[in-house]
């Protein structure tokens, strides 16, 4: 079953269980849409069918980001969770209680995007500048590496801290001049609203 859990590009992480002991009556996993194979699991019902006979149910609990998941998985919301294996590593580092049980894959998720109409053309054009961002996640440490490459920090930039969908919407809306972007969200701003992903990285995405 853990080799079914994955992210995106990241892991799948649990926590560990509290009651061993216990016949185990169901399993609290999270869905995403920056991981289309939790998508694809529970649109088709594979969980499901795969503990039926065992009498186990399966729960779905959508999480917004990595920094929801582990959240989750802290407070024993969920059992099973996928994030962005930078986020993992810092969160175990931090002293979360989390394991790492399955890598599925590296696409480019994440970029840095600004608005069509936007001057914004390189990092160091951020300076001084509102960046949409959610604080825990790779797209976050994307964006600090980023800064990082250009001689900057976060300190040259205001930080505006969102879960992905709602960094998307503030940049659409012109409330923020950038966004550290995640897909699919990423893709349909640069789809629907002619979004720039003007700093990309393929091999920086964890």
């Amino acid at each position: 079953m853990a080799g079914l859990l994955a992210a995106g590009l990241g892991s799948a992480v649990l926590t560990s269980p509290g009651h061993a002991a216990e016949t185990l009556k169901e399993i609290r996993i999270d869905w995403a849409t920056y991981n289309p194979v939790s998508m694809l699991l529970k649109t088709r019902g594979l969980l499901e069918k795969a503990f039926a006979k065992e009498g186990i149910a399966i729960v779905w609990v959508q999480t917004l980001g990595s920094n929801k998941a582990l959240e989750f998985l802290n407070a024993g919301s969920i059992d099973f969770g996928s994030t962005a294996g930078s986020a993992a590593l810092v969160a175990k580092i931090n002293g979360n209680p989390i394991k790492s049980i399955y890598v599925y894959s590296r696409p480019e998720w994440t970029a840095l995007v600004t608005t069509k109409d936007s001057k914004i053309a390189a990092i160091a054009d951020l300076k001084g500048k509102r960046v949409a961002v959610t604080r825990g996640t790779d797209p976050h440490i994307f964006l600090v590496r980023a800064l990082q490459s250009a001689g900057l920090s976060e300190k040259d930039i205001t930080p505006v801290l969102l879960q992905h969908p709602d960094g998307k919407a503030a940049l659409i809306r012109g409330d923020v001049d950038a966004w550290a972007g995640l897909d699919p969200m990423m893709a349909q701003a640069e789809v629907l609203d002619g979004a720039k992903l003007f700093f990309r990285k393929a091999e920086a995405n964890t």
